[in-house]
């Protein structure tokens, strides 16, 4: 057998052995991380429930999902131990933020610019001009209809003077 031949199959080999070795890699990395819970950790599971850790045991976690709610995993259920941060910002809606005691940027420009009297007065404003707002279709004006072509008003009006000229004419012939 020539090399050539050979080719293909030791690059398919190589291949298959890439791949088992980068998803043992992603095994490990997740048996280590189930290993690393303690209790008072926040975890999600697979199904996608969020609980805190009560207990670990050699093949079992012990989770706290609310009040009064414990219920007994397998440790392999587990698919992500979360940070005390990420687990108070997703379970609890708390953000923990390092700049707690700096100013808070406005999600507009328009207030940056204005003084404290100003912003009072402007709020005040907006206070009062609560109007109900229509948002269904207006009614546009009949003589500008954008589908139709304008047509001239004059032939309309020659149309018109020769009915008044024809009446007219009717009342001479007496």
């Amino acid at each position: 057998m020539s090399l050539v031949t050979l080719l293909p199959f030791i690059v398919l080999i190589g291949a298959m052995f890439l791949m088992t070795r980068s998803a043992k890699k992603k095994q490990q990395q997740a048996a280590n991380m189930r290993n690393e819970m303690q209790p008072g950790t926040g975890v999600r599971t697979i199904g996608g429930m969020y609980a805190t850790v009560k207990e670990v045991n050699d093949d079992t976690v012990l989770l706290d999902a609310g009040p009064g709610v414990e219920l007994l995993f397998a440790k392999n259920a587990i698919g992500a131990v979360l940070s005390d941060d990420e687990y108070n910002r997703i379970v609890h809606g708390i953000e923990h933020d390092l700049k707690s005691d700096a100013d808070i940027v406005p999600d507009d420009a328009s207030s940056l610019t204005e003084t404290d009297a100003s912003a009072a007065d402007a709020s005040a404003a907006d206070a009062s001009d609560d109007k109900s707002v229509d948002l269904g279709k207006k009614a546009e004006p009949a003589d500008e209809t954008a589908d139709e072509p304008k047509v001239d008003a004059a032939p309309a009006e020659a149309k018109a003077d020769e009915q008044a000229k024809k009446s007219d004419g009717g009342s001479e012939a007496k």
